[in-house]
């Protein structure tokens, strides 16, 4: 009898007890960071990369294509006899690294790439996410035929970008990307090998499955007399289980960012644009 009384008089500290632990979990829950996810469903806006990364251990395959110009119409068939496709493998190292390797049919350019998230934006915290990016490429095209002096150094470029977004609700992500590219033999000679431009895109959800998404490439130093553009480009995001599938038109053939960025030939106003798409597959 003795020995249950102590254990009444007891047992309102083992209540209490419990309930303290109970409330410290939730507090400790309370407290955990929450991020913000899918600003952007595609690892590229459309030319730009997004702030998206591939997960830890996942292998995605991106197959981008662009035609040739529309302008031409029939004769080239609405550019399928002009088409330039790109390859790019990409591997998740971690949760915020990834490596890639690439090769593309325009100048047949080989490009390694990391891509690495710095900053998350929080549901009620930091307001953006920002994500680094740098590659180099290789421009095996360039024929010693015609450029007697040619050595491997002049087959170079190197590109830095960081990736600023944030997503202002459930259906509307922007992103900023400035950006520094170099190119050790630039195609119009009057041209500063090192370039820099700002990057600008946003996507916007139109259903679970579909989005519309558009980005722009503001050169700051372009030479005054250049035959290069501004690329420009708007198409759809579509969203089927382990795949994205991105059609779009821009003016810009090229796939890399020195490519796009620096060599853009499209021009909008007259119609000289190209129809492309991305297609990336996780496994």
């Amino acid at each position: 009898m003795k020995h249950i009384q102590i254990l009444f008089l007891c047992l309102p500290f083992f209540i209490f007890s419990q309930e303290e632990d109970l409330l410290n979990e939730i507090d400790t829950e309370s407290n955990e960071i929450q991020y913000v996810t899918a600003a952007f469903k595609g690892l590229k806006i459309v030319n730009f990369e997004s702030t998206k990364l591939v997960a830890d251990k996942e292998f995605t395959l991106i197959v981008s294509h662009r035609f040739g110009s529309l302008k031409n119409g029939i004769d080239t068939f609405f550019g399928l006899d002009e088409a330039v496709t790109r390859l790019n493998f990409v591997y998740g190292v971690s949760e915020g690294i990834n490596i890639g390797i690439s090769r593309s049919s325009f100048l047949k350019v080989f490009d390694i790439s990391a891509k690495y998230r710095l900053l998350r934006q929080e549901e009620n915290g930091f307001p953006f996410t920002i994500v680094g990016y740098n590659s180099v490429l290789i421009n095996t095209a360039l024929e010693k035929d015609n450029l007697p002096l040619l050595e491997f150094k002049h087959r170079l470029g190197y590109t830095m970008q960081f990736l600023i977004s944030r997503k202002i609700n459930t259906d509307f992500s922007i992103a900023l990307a400035p950006t520094f590219f170099h190119d050790n033999l630039v195609a119009f000679n009057q041209q500063n090998n090192s370039q820099f431009a700002i990057g600008l895109g946003g996507r916007y959800k139109l259903t679970n499955r579909w989005s519309i998404n558009a980005d722009y490439g503001l050169h700051l130093n372009r030479a005054s007399n250049s035959p290069f553009k501004n690329p420009l480009s708007i198409g759809l995001d579509l969203e089927t289980g382990g795949h994205v599938f991105q059609m779009h038109f821009t003016n810009a053939q090229a796939m890399n960012t020195n490519g796009f960025l620096g060599q853009a030939t499209g021009d909008w106003s007259d119609g000289n644009i190209f129809f492309g798409f991305n297609l990336s597959r996780t496994f």
